[in-house]
């Protein structure tokens, strides 16, 4: 990441979010200053982050949520984000390229991360980012046992398969590449 005994951002780092984010150096530099002042050690645990991720959401209970977006932005699987990490994930939610934000999001639902996503990990993620807990959702009866309405785990779709459904589905392309008026 950057000189830990000076504080200072690599220049390899920072021409590497240069060029692959929408920032430029003095913003990188500006967002560098704060996150060592939230971080002094220079890495987000996923403890800190589920607790930051919380003040956004202060009326209900996003942990389980934060930890899988927490996972999907953990790219070299430390257990922390650093830096580099942090930006990356910053500029894929915010700002990036439809077809990025779609690799994102793949990443999010891929949580067993074998590079497919299954009914039942699109069913945990929905679970837990509205906040379901043991609530029968998602279950039906079937031959008097109940099972899972996701399927078995033979229902799987390929990051390339995801990218294509999602990008021919006009209400989730307005939803993905939502501009608010500034």
């Amino acid at each position: 990441m950057g000189n830990a005994k000076s504080g200072a951002l690599s220049k390899e780092i920072l021409e590497e979010l240069k060029t692959s984010t929408r920032y430029s150096e003095e913003e990188l530099c500006r967002w560098y200053e704060s996150f060592q002042r939230q971080c002094p050690d220079g890495r987000i645990s996923r403890a800190e982050f589920e607790k930051i991720y919380g003040t956004f959401f202060p009326n209900s209970d996003p942990q389980g949520y934060a930890r899988h977006v927490f996972r999907s932005f953990d790219t070299n699987d430390d257990g922390t984000l650093d830096f580099r990490e942090y930006i990356i994930a910053l500029h894929l939610t915010s700002s990036g390229k439809t077809h990025l934000k779609l690799e994102w999001a793949f990443s999010l639902f891929d949580v067993d991360r074998n590079g497919e996503v299954s009914k039942n990990e699109v069913l945990e993620i929905i679970t837990v980012s509205l906040g379901i807990r043991d609530s029968g959702f998602g279950m039906r009866e079937r031959g008097g046992q109940q099972e899972r309405g996701a399927g078995d785990h033979h229902d799987k779709i390929a990051e390339g398969e995801f990218i294509e459904g999602v990008m021919k589905n006009d209400a989730i392309m307005r939803l993905i590449q939502y501009e608010p008026k500034k």
